[in-house]
């Protein structure tokens, strides 16, 4: 399972289209209120780490920051840089690896990640690098999965595939995906204590909504998030995706609410 986890930058490239169409228009909502939580102001200087194509990053130059987003991801940043010129953002892009920020210490008034952080395999010094590039007062801003167990998107996903593979067995449950490696409040609380925050608040009453109106949907969606769900549907066929879609359109007829829900940690802490 860790080798499944543990995707290269390549892998993150190749769904970097997929994430931009299906991902990321439905995360502003979320990334707004965990702005505001963060006290984001106007010309605040404010760093994205693992942006993606900027699902943080674009909500917060919107509201007037000066906005760095970085990723791992060559194919992400350009999709970002993209779209910061379509609407004419004080933003940049660069490509950097979360681990070993290339950038001063104290530099930035608020460090954000949505959906970013959460998947990296060395998780505390990622947030080491985003504590080091802080200035002292200012803020960090994590967004991430809660308990797996109430994420309806991947009960579906999971059903919909051993309904059509009675042997698929989907993430297992003695090690948890890196998606929900601080799914636990407390946990996430204890990580932003040790690389050195102070103020740590983890608010959980939000949630991630993500309304789908089709199998197809469902399945570009989920296989856009990050590269796991890809390495563990990849040795289907071609005619088992299509069964797995097929079987999610008809859970989909059955429910009247086509939004799935999922619950969400915002966590903050000073430095």
């Amino acid at each position: 399972m860790t080798d499944l986890q543990t995707s290269p930058v390549a892998a993150w490239d190749v769904i970097a289209a997929q994430y931009d169409e299906h991902v990321a228009p439905g995360e502003s909502d979320l990334a707004e209120a965990a702005l505001r939580i963060a006290a984001l102001h106007p010309g605040d200087t404010f760093l994205d780490v693992a942006a993606g194509t900027g699902g943080l990053s674009l909500p917060a130059a919107r509201l007037g920051a000066k906005v760095l987003a970085t990723d791992w991801s060559p194919k992400m940043i350009d999709r970002f840089t993209a779209r910061v010129a379509a609407e004419g953002l004080d933003a940049e892009g660069r490509v950097m690896d979360c681990h070993a920020l290339v950038l001063p210490d104290d530099s930035f008034d608020v460090c954000g990640s949505q959906f970013g952080v959460m998947l990296v395999p060395d998780q505390a010094q990622a947030l080491r690098e985003m504590v080091r590039v802080t200035k002292p007062g200012g803020r960090i801003l994590i967004v991430a999965y809660g308990n797996p167990d109430e994420f309806e998107a991947l009960h579906f996903f999971v059903s919909a595939a051993q309904a059509v593979v009675p042997g698929f067995e989907g993430p297992p449950e003695d090690e948890p995906l890196l998606e929900f490696q601080v799914a636990d409040p407390a946990v996430l609380r204890g990580r932003l204590l040790e690389a050195g925050l102070h103020d740590v608040t983890v608010d959980t009453g939000h949630q991630e909504r993500v309304t789908v109106k089709s199998g197809r949907q469902l399945w570009d969606w989920t296989l856009g998030g990050n590269p796991i769900p890809g390495n563990l549907v990849a040795g289907l066929t071609r005619h088992q995706r299509d069964d797995i879609i097929q079987v999610l359109d008809a859970m989909l007829r059955e429910r009247a609410v086509h939004t799935l829900t999922a619950p969400i940690n915002i966590a903050t802490g000073t430095k």
